[in-house]
């Protein structure tokens, strides 16, 4: 039976080939890595700390997310802040505009409200055909930070 509307999948064996065939629209290559990329980091990452999840539609594959939780988000063990947000996001090229980033960036804020989270996080690339439009239009502002060069941006989540 197939369900209505878009809903998470945790990637798997049955459908890591679909995962990592989604493809960004040429142009934006420059704003996300690549699903095969995600896929690895979040293997060499602590266990935890990495919420990859395959975006499908019916039966279609139309996207990828990976969150990111609870990590130490100077990454010096120095007592610095506990972040969560989302790290990746990468919506097939044919599927862009249909509501399937609303989508991802909602599930992940519901995650992270289920797991008591008061703010959510993302960092995007400026420039032409970068996302941050998108973001800001979903309600995130621009934190004043950068983190490798990218614009940091925060969501409260209550």
């Amino acid at each position: 039976m197939k369900t209505s509307g878009p809903r998470l999948e945790k990637v798997t064996p049955s459908n890591f080939e679909a995962a990592t065939g989604i493809r960004v629209r040429p142009g934006q290559e420059f704003a996300v890595s690549p699903v095969m990329q995600s896929l690895a980091e979040a293997h060499v990452h602590p266990a935890g700390v990495a919420w990859p999840r395959l975006i499908v539609d019916g039966d279609r594959p139309v996207g990828f997310l990976m969150a990111f939780l609870d990590i130490d988000w100077n990454g010096r063990g120095d007592g610095g802040p506990i972040r969560s947000g989302l790290w990746r996001l990468n919506i097939a090229a044919a599927e862009q505009g249909r509501g399937y980033g609303r989508f991802a960036v909602e599930s992940v804020a519901a995650e992270l409200r289920r797991r008591g989270t008061a703010e959510m996080y993302v960092t995007w690339h400026e420039g032409e055909n970068g996302p941050a439009d998108f973001y800001l239009g979903l309600g995130f502002r621009k934190s004043g930070e950068t983190s490798e060069g990218e614009t940091v941006g925060v969501l409260a989540l209550d």
